[in-house]
């Protein structure tokens, strides 16, 4: 079913998907060790996946791809890159279609990579249950970052070296597409299916399935303690702000109604809409709650400069400035050019304001420390 812009209803992706997370909650209920050794596994898988991405580029490349993509002094890379090259020019009743500003076209494809770099903050949400978090948290934050920004940087060059830059839609052979026009924009899957045929193609689809198995869980395990931390502030209920109490089969408490408050939640977005539909929500929401945490970096030291500070903010105040405007940008021309998913993200998001004032005047307290059930 159809409801404004959003498809409504149970699908089988749907159904998959809160299968997933079903058993994901499930399995992170039994303790935080269980779900970090899952995660550490599926990381490390998504890790070699990529790598091996990298070291079939080193063993397939195709002499014509880096002939057409890296010609003398890059001078074909940067002709092949141009946005004329890339976005052939449509005609209408009224001449050609007028572009849009070069910033703003960026601004709008940043959605899907966003997404995939949003999750580098995540191991902050778990800040309790880290041992020497002052020291561990920068150090996971600069790894995890440096590693991840490497592999794209390294897959990117892989795809280059296999696949042209340009193609035609009309082309019979992968190679003849590019990367221009990959099948369905699966750019990673045309270089294997190119490197390996049809079996290589079976091994990225495996490759992204584990990716998203991983992704799920790492978001299920962190974003639970988001609850939690508003729960213990009084800010929530109260009773998804208390711990599991330790068993046999539990090395700590965990926060299980956290847990399961988020799964009614996620379960009920996945029949709210199609993934990009949901990814075009999400990541107006999240850029908005960037700006105002980065914000907040002002004014607390503006209010507070005699305030403790165990982490350094690198490169303020002119990092966390550019941060904001170009979040800012971003959020500007989606709410222009996908008005249809970010304004009732935004009005979602404004409907905080009220709740939060209404849960401040009610009088909720917070959880007494390390009070559990």
């Amino acid at each position: 079913m159809v409801l404004g812009n959003m498809d409504i209803g149970l699908n089988t992706a749907n159904l998959a998907a809160i299968v997933i997370i079903t058993l994901l909650t499930l399995l992170n209920t039994f303790g935080v060790k269980l779900g970090a050794s899952v995660q550490n596994v599926f990381t490390s898988a998504k890790v070699l996946a990529l790598a091996a991405v990298v070291l079939v580029g080193l063993v397939a490349k195709n002499a014509t791809a880096i002939a057409a993509n890296f010609g003398p002094g890059w001078h074909s890379f940067w002709a092949g890159a141009s946005w004329h090259t890339t976005h052939a020019v449509q005609v209408g009743v009224g001449g050609p279609t007028a572009f849009v500003g070069l910033l703003t076209v960026v601004a709008v494809v940043q959605v899907g990579s966003l997404f995939s770099a949003d999750a580098w903050n995540n191991v902050t949400f778990t800040a309790s249950e880290i041992e020497n978090p002052r020291r561990n948290i920068p150090l996971s934050l600069a790894l995890g970052t440096g590693v991840v920004l490497l592999l794209y940087i390294f897959c990117n060059f892989v795809y280059l070296s296999v696949l042209p830059l340009a193609g035609s839609p009309e082309a019979a052979t992968i190679a003849g597409r590019g990367i221009q026009f990959a099948t369905q924009d699966r750019v990673a899957t045309a270089v294997m299916e190119s490197a390996f045929g049809a079996i290589g193609a079976k091994l990225m689809a495996a490759a992204i399935l584990i990716s998203t198995f991983g992704c799920v869980n790492g978001m299920l395990l962190a974003g639970a303690r988001v609850y939690y931390a508003m729960g213990r502030d009084g800010l929530f209920f109260q009773s998804v702000g208390k711990l599991s109490k330790p068993s046999s089969h539990s090395e700590g408490g965990v926060p299980v109604n956290s847990l399961w408050v988020q799964w009614a939640w996620t379960s009920l977005l996945c029949l709210s809409g199609s993934y990009g539909q949901l990814l075009d929500y999400v990541i107006f929401a999240v850029l908005v709650f960037y700006i105002l945490t980065i914000a907040g970096l002002f004014v607390l030291r503006r209010t507070q400069p005699d305030a403790p500070r165990p982490y350094r903010a690198f490169g303020y105040p002119i990092l966390p400035a550019l941060y904001i405007l170009m979040a800012a940008w971003i959020c500007v021309v989606l709410l222009r050019y996908k008005p249809q998913y970010t304004w009732p993200g935004l009005v979602l998001v404004l409907l905080g304001i009220p709740v939060y004032l209404l849960w401040k005047r009610l009088g909720h307290t917070s959880v007494p420390e390390q009070e559990s059930f």
